[in-house]
């Protein structure tokens, strides 16, 4: 079949099983995303995503690792990294003359993307699924304060140099979530938001820094949110969105990752409940690159299994097509550099620069 792996998966607990071997070595596996379950210890992580590599040197290793209250990692060393919106309140304190705020925020948040990043590296992860670039309306539950400011102008700036620091350290980005998630008070875990604002009204404001972004943005991850006047499908299955408007309109080039198929938000297409692997091909054929099924593999992983056998048969009866040009997208997140290991990286100067720098 033609290479395209869209699936990231994940697995029940410390080590691996012979069936997450099995699942990881599926040539319609891409990457796998870590949680908190699936941590012990630097060692422990270090070991886990090395055995990861030796199935699947092609395989992307994923962790939500934001800062602030997502973080999945918190000990044996790993920095306790601020939430986004620490950086926002750091550039509206001019304390030393206007623009100081500005300055000192913009340098902090490179920095922390340069730890985050280096950090994760040093244990074998190759990407982390921020940063969040939903505007802080003071609405949402679930952005919070993973938002770094209701301005689109302040978001702008302080996830370009917070990508800066990802990058330095190696790693790519994912700007999340597409069109904007910070309106809408409903939690996509477990209901399905609704934002019902025009077209020109999100894009000149939640929308914005997708446009301004465009260069540097490697990936991005759309919302479980529906915006009805402008497509009744959630962002995540619109070919509006993503293609239309997302691709056309704002010049992206880079990789789209649904948001989790396993999330209330994403169970609701066009009126009826569809089962994981009908949401993955209607993901697929709205644009989507590769799609993520999140802690489905605990007791025993069925639904994991059953995704994956329902997309190798929607394949074969010709629902979904493999897209050479998706997996370009999804090798090009691999990081290309070599990283340091942690001691040398607890050494370094530009890493222990950055500590210094955070909030």
């Amino acid at each position: 079949m033609d290479d395209h792996a869209p699936l990231i998966l994940d697995i029940e607990g410390l080590t691996l099983t012979d069936a997450d071997r099995r699942r990881l070595t599926h040539p319609l596996t891409g990457g796998m995303i870590l949680f908190g379950r699936n941590w012990q210890d630097r060692e422990q992580l270090t070991g886990l995503c090395a055995e990861m590599k030796e199935l699947r040197p092609d395989l992307l290793v994923c962790v939500d690792h934001e800062g602030g209250r997502v973080q999945r990692f918190r000990t044996s060393g790993f920095t306790h990294l601020p939430p986004m919106r620490a950086l926002g309140e750091l550039w509206m304190r001019d304390t030393a003359g206007p623009g100081s705020g500005a300055m000192a925020a913009t340098n902090a948040a490179a920095a922390a993307g340069y730890v985050l990043a280096s950090e994760l590296r040093a244990c074998g992860v190759d990407f982390s699924f921020t940063p969040v670039l939903d505007l802080n309306w003071g609405e949402s539950s679930v952005i919070g304060d993973r938002a770094f400011h209701r301005d689109p102008r302040v978001v702008g700036m302080l996830a370009r140099s917070l990508m800066h620091g990802l990058l330095q350290a190696g790693m790519a980005n994912c700007g999340k979530h597409f069109p904007g998630h910070g309106f809408v008070r409903a939690d996509s875990h477990h209901d399905i938001p609704v934002d019902d604002r025009g077209l020109k009204a999100i894009l000149a404001d939640d929308a914005a820094p997708y446009g301004w972004l465009n260069s540097v943005l490697t990936s991005v991850m759309p919302a479980h949110v529906i915006y009805p006047q402008v497509d009744p499908r959630p962002a995540g299955f619109s070919s509006r969105w993503l293609n239309d408007i997302l691709r056309g309109q704002l010049g992206f080039t880079g990789a789209i990752f649904s948001d989790d198929l396993s999330m209330a938000g994403a169970r609701l297409v066009d009126g009826k409940e569809v089962n994981y692997a009908d949401a993955s091909v209607i993901a697929l054929n709205a644009g989507c690159d590769m799609v993520l099924l999140c802690n489905q593999s605990v007791d025993g992983g069925a639904a994991v299994d059953q995704l994956l056998g329902g997309l190798d048969q929607a394949r074969r009866n010709a629902r979904w097509r493999p897209n050479q040009a998706s997996e370009h997208r999804r090798l090009a997140l691999l990081p290309a550099a070599p990283a340091l290991h942690w001691d040398e990286l607890m050494t370094e100067a530009v890493y222990l620069r950055a500590l210094d720098l955070l909030p």
